[in-house]
């Protein structure tokens, strides 16, 4: 054995010998539990970062553990390799996305394997693989026949930038998720997926799924947005329709005097043409499209609208109100039509005042006074109250007058109780061209008809050049969009926009249970087996996006028979960032730090450790340079003791018990039980790698002390005693450092890798302490600490307590009230 560590020798060795071996391919075995470990698959950007190396150490860990621990444990690797991102990088490196992404996966599959993760990689795949979105396409025709995939024209999310649609979960304050660039309201015909159809059951289920955390699940309750209201319609006053609004506030029906529509309502031009005030109208609807939606979202831009000359009748009054539209209202909430009630609104009473509308007290405080005159308001009483100046409902509370209000109106045909979701369907058209081709096609005599499903793959041409706009070349690329109509047979046209890269990773975990099945997109008999995932590691930046729409699919699948089970993941973590200088890690901020260069200055394994060791997994990870030097350290220590006294260990076997220990082996015995009983409930329970990672190195502490006291080495079953200490380090640290402990273990003159031995178990009696140290207190203070046994009863520990030299100054001449025994912990001695 070398007397010094050299990782890269060591682990270039035993990453050899895995692959030799195929140690990491898992098959189905019913004899045994199974287990499925995911991490979120990667986009194939070129390199990965450290925020990769932290989420697949995470799951590397768990996975090596549970396999220790006799589960069958599923552990794949893919690519999420379709989307803009590819493409972008591509047209800026002059070369095709197709070369670009799999040159990417080549080089970053290498740079996996470096770190020794413990992938299937017989199970890895692309999803811009046509063997891969073959089966996505089906999945489409399916969703098209149950109405499920659909295509509309609507307004939808337009980044200038990508030259496409984003899905309103790809629109973070304001602008692309991708490029950070401002997004415009753009209207378009575009496929929808009908997430809406599954939104009861979507949301019923965040209130059964206890392995997730609460602030994930709060998110997409959020997302979903269930409203508990009423449908009101105001008819238009030239009688020719109406215009419908959600409120949750009928009990303000009465107090309503004026109507607030979405520049993008498609009753807009209608109820200003031919008007005085048509042109002003539609210069305000084209200006306010341009606006940030972030700003309109947030309520940050001047509250600005206005009048289209048409008015709508309130159907509590009877009166006459004005029809404006606002830069405030959004087409994507409630009906995209407001009833604006300024007294009892605080965003309609400034609007009101701007424009010299009319506002009428309807509310007033339930503690009574006189109702105050409209133009004395300083703001809008928003609270719940007692309605006034509302005809048969004046005196009611707030409360009731809601669902009173509304049973009314729906006497009248006027309105009705209902429940509004703010969650919409998903918009996956995309007009970029690296994405699965959508199996549509347009014939002139039959119309919108489906591929048959016996001519999928729609095969994605690979021999197109790539504008340098970035605008598809699929629509003028005529041996791709020039084809024959399956109904007829007549010449026809393919739909060339591609679909939304998140429907890709919407099933991407199903597909792994059964990778290299051909004839079907799943293989029942295995998936059954697999399914589903039992953890999930990824980012919370996915909540809304990834982790809703796979819930979706699996939905849709397990209704189309694919699979059994409701929901994709048992239990879901949500990892922190690696941040560097206080802030995340990115190019911009020069704070980025190079695995590769990590792994050629300290080993794959240090880093491992440093990443584990850091932070709890759930936390933020500060990046230091001192830490992961520190981890270098510890396993330097390591492994100089037993290379230092590979001899003497290797001359033993590890004490199992029998025989007295004496000096200070009883105490390595019990701390050695002691660490495997804690490293073993950290991971398996709480996933608090560092606490584990911590314990192994209090016990190496406790070894390295033992061996170079007097009474240490020269006693009799100390090298026992150590290499038992020194064995169950090893194994301990085996999920963690892998590579590290695969040589130790075989220096230890073990044959057989560490990936196939059953995890340490603590002895339960090796834990029991003949002495326990109690902490003495007075009036809640610590003043000394006692040594008492441990099976004392109460009066002898207080007795002990008392009787200690340091006490006994605190207590001398006082009258003690009363003392205060914690068994096993402390004495608190009240005076």
């Amino acid at each position: 054995m070398e007397s010094r560590y050299v990782p890269k020798d060591i682990e270039e060795k035993w990453q050899g010998y895995w692959r030799q071996q195929d140690l990491f391919r898992v098959t189905e075995d019913p004899s045994r539990p199974k287990y499925y470990l995911l991490e979120m698959f990667p986009y194939p950007s070129g390199r990965i970062h450290m925020g990769h190396v932290r989420n697949y150490t995470i799951g590397d860990v768990v996975a090596r553990f549970l396999r220790m621990n006799g589960y069958q444990v599923l552990h794949p690797m893919g690519w999420d390799a379709f989307g803009m991102p590819a493409e972008n990088a591509a047209i800026k490196a002059k070369t095709h996305p197709a070369k670009w992404t799999y040159e990417n996966i080549d080089y970053m599959r290498n740079q996996l394997r470096k770190l020794g993760f413990s992938y299937d990689w017989s199970r890895e795949f692309a999803t811009c693989d046509p063997s891969y979105y073959r089966w996505e396409q089906l999945f489409f025709l399916k969703m098209y026949d149950r109405g499920l995939a659909y295509k509309r024209k609507s307004y939808v999310n337009w980044c200038t930038t990508c030259q496409t649609v984003l899905a309103n979960e790809q629109v973070e304050g304001g602008a692309c998720w991708r490029c950070d660039q401002p997004v415009v309201q753009k209207e378009m015909e575009q496929w929808f997926f009908k997430i809406t159809d599954y939104v009861d059951e979507l949301l019923d289920y965040t209130e059964k799924m206890p392995g997730w955390p609460e602030r994930v699940l709060t998110m997409q309750r959020n997302w979903i947005g269930k409203s508990t209201g009423s449908l009101l319609r105001f008819p238009l006053s030239s009688g020719d329709g109406e215009i419908e609004v959600f409120t949750t506030r009928a009990d303000t029906l009465f107090g309503a005097t004026f109507m607030s529509l979405a520049p993008e309502h498609p009753l807009v031009p209608k109820l200003c043409q031919g008007r005085p005030e048509q042109q002003r109208v539609l210069e305000f609807v084209d200006r306010t499209k341009q606006t940030k939606r972030s700003d309109r979202l947030e309520g940050l831009l001047e509250k600005e609208g206005v009048d289209t000359g048409s008015t709508c009748i309130n159907p509590a009054t009877g009166r006459e109100i004005p029809i404006f539209v606002a830069n405030f209202v959004l087409m994507e909430y409630g009906t995209g039509a407001v009833m604006a009630v300024p007294a009892h609104d605080q965003r309609d009473f400034e609007f009101a005042r701007k424009y010299d509308l009319p506002i009428r007290v309807v509310i007033q405080p339930e503690q009574g006074g006189a109702v105050p005159a409209p133009e004395t308001l300083g703001a809008a009483f928003e609270e719940d109250g007692v309605l006034v100046d509302s005809g048969e409902f004046t005196g009611m509370p707030s409360a009731a007058a809601r669902e009173a209000v509304t049973r009314w109106l729906e006497q009248r045909a006027a309105g009705k109780l209902t429940v509004q979701y703010r969650l919409r369907d998903w918009g996956i058209s995309r007009q970029r061209y690296w994405g699965a081709p959508i199996p549509i096609v347009y014939c002139d005599s039959c119309g919108t008809v489906p591929v048959a499903e016996a001519e999928l793959p729609v095969l994605l041409p690979t021999d197109v050049a790539m504008p340098a706009s970035g605008v598809s070349p699929l629509p003028d690329y005529q041996p791709f969009v020039a084809t024959h109509c399956p109904r007829c047979g007549a010449a026809a046209r393919r739909e060339t926009d591609t679909m939304d890269t998140f429907v890709e990773s919407s099933w991407y975990f199903a597909r792994f249970a059964c990778a290299d099945h051909d004839s079907a997109p799943l293989d029942p008999p295995r998936v059954d087996y697999w399914m589903p995932v039992d953890q999930y590691i990824g980012g919370i930046e996915h909540a809304v996006l990834h982790l809703l729409y796979s819930r979706f699919f699996t939905k849709v699948l397990r209704d189309m028979g694919y699979l059994k089970v409701d929901e994709p993941f048992k239990n879901l973590l949500t990892q922190g960032m690696v941040i560097k200088d206080g802030s995340k890690m990115s190019k911009s901020k020069g704070n980025v730090v190079d695995p590769d260069e990590m792994i050629k200055l300290y080993g794959a394994d240090t880093v491992r450790l440093f990443c584990l060791f850091a932070a709890p997994p759930e936390r933020d990870l500060d990046w230091s340079e001192q830490g992961v030097e520190g981890s270098a350290r510890f396993l330097n220590r390591v492994w100089r003791f037993v290379a230092d006294h590979r001899s003497q260990l290797a001359a033993v076997r590890p004490y199992r018990g029998g025989g007295e220990l004496s000096g200070e082996l009883p105490a390595l015995h019990r701390k050695t039980h002691e660490t495997i009983k804690k490293v073993t409930e950290d991971i398996r329970d709480r996933f608090h790698f560092n606490t584990a990672i911590a314990a192994v190195m209090e016990l190496v502490n406790l070894l390295y002390q033992v061996s170079e006291t007097g009474a240490g080495a020269t006693v009799r079953h100390f090298w026992p005693v150590a290499r038992a200490a020194v064995e169950a380090a090893v194994q301990l640290l085996n999920p963690v450092v892998p590579h590290f402990t695969e040589e130790i273990w075989r220096q230890l003159g073990y044959s057989s890798s560490l990936v196939d031995q059953p995890w340490p178990t603590w002895d339960e009696s090796a834990l029991a302490r003949a002495e326990i140290l109690i902490v003495v207190q007075v009036n809640g203070k610590l003043r000394s600490r006692v040594t008492v046994a441990a099976a004392a009863g109460r009066e002898e520990v207080e007795q002990a307590a008392l009787s200690d030299d340091k006490i006994a100054k605190f207590i001398a001449g006082k009258a003690i009230r009363k003392v205060v025994v914690v068994p096993g912990k402390l004495v608190n001695i009240v005076l």
